[in-house]
């Protein structure tokens, strides 16, 4: 069995992955019952031997000791991580995968990347590999950070040079929020474009995730729930917002029911590495398949259902119901519309008991609404696995390669120049050592030139689609 780390970076990093081990360990607590380290369970968590203190041995079978999250924590404030040390998660965490500082990035990528990037490399490079060193089999690096402030932006995409320098070979998955238009930081376009060069160049697979998408979620759930509409009540567990059931005791902050979202996405992700499946999907296969070309690798995400009905008699309807729902653009966590734009590639990470055939069928009457590359027209991978989410009978993540994040960058792109053109904010970032306006030019360029890329596939939709020529055998 293969195992993954999580690196959460900053303010938004950490708070989403202190939501993903919530609902991680209560996922695995509803179907591991007897309280065995098993496979499922080494893929996220070391079972240390923790009556000799934290630095105890691991324990590779039997009784569950003490978990350990295979995670580090990084953030230039003391905040958030102090926040987590004194909750009900503290005992999961190992206090020697700590970083953090007291005086933060201020909203500038160039401290984050440039300052405590140089400061902290090297305990950085002893706390991954010391990570690394607990893993029989290492496969991925998970990455949680945002894109508009300064640690998330620039020192979360400096962690990630870091982990191409040190494990070239290890997968390198990013989660980035980015944020809205209206955002309270005036200089999250110039962090976000400065850290998008770094994604294109050294991330495997990007999941960018939009902070106003996840905003009109929670508010289409709360509606639908207080409306009454349903007519049927919801399960309170199943809802992708909720913390029901989990080990969270505090009263919910306002972004909880959006990190929720986006901790779900993750536990969806990962679900065939820690569970068994008729048709498992490991997570190298997702970079193989749905990335033709290196700097394309922005996956769109969709998840599906939003929540369940309390009624268990769930007909098959619903089941197809949840397919279509996975392309409409209210399911998306960026603002996009994937049916309208062009598909690369598409992966449908199924988990619950859902049949080879239900998964096959509802491909063939999606097929045709869907516009594909001519080159890729079965672009199609498919996962099942068997362990459903918490509160659900079944539940799917859809990946799409699709152009339809070209919008997303190019409004980055606009609220970028606008600042540019006037120069405003420069100075903050050029008097950090090793900051250069260079910097922002190649950033910005190279910004440019993948949009450019993406607009070059968009002019082929709706082109005839060629069959390639077969080969001749000379007899």
């Amino acid at each position: 069995m293969t195992q993954s780390v999580v690196v959460q970076v900053g303010q938004c990093g950490n708070q989403v992955g202190c939501r993903f081990w919530d609902l991680a360990l209560r996922e695995h607590a509803a179907v591991n019952k007897k309280g065995i380290y098993d496979e499922a369970l080494s893929s996220f968590f070391r079972n240390v031997d923790t009556r000799s203190g934290d630095t105890g041995p691991d324990i590779y079978r039997g009784k569950i000791c003490s978990l350990k999250a295979r995670a580090l924590l990084i953030d230039m404030e003391e905040g958030v991580v102090n926040e987590i040390l004194q909750g009900p998660l503290r005992d999961v965490f190992d206090s020697k995968q700590l970083i953090t500082d007291v005086s933060g990035s201020g909203n500038n990528w160039a401290v984050g990347h440039k300052i405590y990037g140089c400061q902290y490399r090297e305990n950085i490079v002893e706390k991954l590999r010391k990570t690394a060193e607990h893993c029989d089999c290492l496969q991925c690096f998970f990455i949680i950070h945002s894109m508009g402030g300064g640690t998330g932006s620039g020192l979360g995409t400096f962690v990630l040079n870091l982990l191409e320098e040190e494990f070239p070979e290890v997968y390198r998955f990013v989660t980035s929020v980015y944020p809205s238009g209206e955002d309270d930081v005036i200089t999250s376009p110039y962090n976000s474009v400065l850290a998008m060069k770094e994604l294109n160049e050294h991330a495997d697979c990007v999941l960018p995730i939009e902070n106003e998408s996840l905003f009109e979620i929670v508010n289409k759930i709360h509606q639908m729930i207080n409306s009454g509409k349903l007519g049927s009540t919801v399960k309170q567990n199943s809802l992708v917002t909720s913390s029901a059931g989990s080990a969270k005791t505090l009263p919910e902050k306002p972004f909880d029911a959006m990190n929720n979202i986006v901790a779900n996405l993750l536990l969806n992700l990962t679900s065939s590495a820690r569970f068994e499946g008729s048709l498992n999907m490991d997570l190298n296969e997702i970079s193989m398949n749905l990335v033709p070309f290196p700097r394309l690798h922005y996956l769109v995400s969709s998840l599906t259902p939003l929540y369940t009905l309390a009624d268990v008699n769930v007909p098959s309807r619903r089941l197809d119901q949840m397919f279509s729902d996975a392309f409409s653009r209210d399911h998306q966590l960026i603002r996009a519309d994937p049916k309208h734009s062009l598909y690369l590639a598409c992966a449908l990470l199924v988990r619950g008991n859902v049949q080879v055939s239900d998964l096959r069928r509802n491909i063939e009457r999606l097929k045709p609404s869907l516009h594909f590359v001519s080159w890729n027209q079965e672009g199609w991978k498919t996962g099942l696995c068997s362990v459903p989410p918490v509160g659900h009978s079944h539940s799917l993540l859809a990946l799409a390669n699709n152009t339809c994040v070209k919008p997303t960058f190019i409004e980055l792109k606009d609220r970028f120049m606008k600042l540019y053109k006037k120069k405003a904010h420069l100075h903050h970032y050029l008097q950090i050592d090793g900051m250069e306006q260079s910097c922002f030019s190649e950033a910005v360029s190279s910004l440019s030139d993948l949009i450019e890329e993406y607009n070059e596939l968009d002019a082929t939709k709706g082109g005839p689609r060629i069959d390639a020529s077969r080969l001749k055998i000379a007899v």
